[in-house]
């Protein structure tokens, strides 16, 4: 997943020296035209016209905490509940042997260490973006509809790649949260026999995204942000 990420971070650049001279030549509306015949409009891809509706401010689930599991990995550990597979890069744990994949529910996670993102596009701090959170606090508070330049199509263009599959994007609610010393944004939909989550995770320790596939709907807002606070 990591690796992915960063490939579609590369794929990124080429396709903003494109909009580099979109931008350049013509004005805001060929600007997302341009973008719309490039990753897709707000009606294939609503998230993109979507931003936070709300924020919440959770406190821990201690009896729902008391029944995770901890799992620890080289760059990370987190908690989560019995009967989940859960991977980081390329290692894999699982509850139950012989449990195939794609039958059961699954957590993906990822850690970078403080200024991974600023490290990567430095150009960003003349825009007055000098941290990780506000790097991501952009990307989903970028909405296809307000591109009026060069950086705000960049956001958008992340904000399609960052992303997971979430079910229905018409489905989807945006909230930022704080919990445990904790802050950041989580993208859910709890609609459908399968939730989805995409937690995007800010700490003293840098950034985490935990991405669950929640196969069966067993967990709600208040139970993965509980499991969101074991993050270190």
């Amino acid at each position: 997943m990591k690796g992915r990420l960063k490939k579609y971070i590369s794929v990124t650049a080429l396709l903003l020296v494109g909009i580099f001279f979109v931008a350049k030549f013509s004005g805001p509306t060929i600007l997302r035209l341009y973008i719309e015949a490039g990753i897709g409009s707000c009606s294939k891809i609503p998230i993109l016209c979507m931003a936070p509706e709300e924020s919440v401010n959770s406190g821990i689930n201690k009896e729902y905490a008391a029944e995770l599991l901890l799992y620890k990995f080289p760059k990370m550990s987190i908690s989560i509940p019995k009967g989940f597979s859960i991977v980081q890069q390329r290692i894999k744990k699982y509850y139950k042997k012989r449990m195939p994949e794609y039958d059961q529910p699954i957590m993906y996670v990822i850690h970078e260490t403080p200024d991974f993102f600023i490290n990567l596009y430095p150009q960003l701090k003349k825009q007055g973006i000098t941290d990780d959170y506000g790097f991501v606090e952009r990307i989903m508070y970028a909405r296809l509809t307000d591109i009026k330049d060069l950086t705000s199509a960049f956001f958008v263009i992340m904000k399609g790649i960052f992303t997971p599959y979430l079910g229905d994007q018409r489905n989807i609610t945006m909230a930022q949260f704080t919990i445990a010393g904790a802050k950041g944004f989580i993208n859910y939909n709890l609609t459908g026999p399968n939730h989805y989550f995409d937690c995007n995770i800010f700490t003293g320790k840098g950034y985490f995204k935990v991405y669950i596939k929640d196969r069966g709907a067993r967990l709600d807002l208040d139970k993965v942000l509980t499991i969101v606070s074991t993050v270190n």
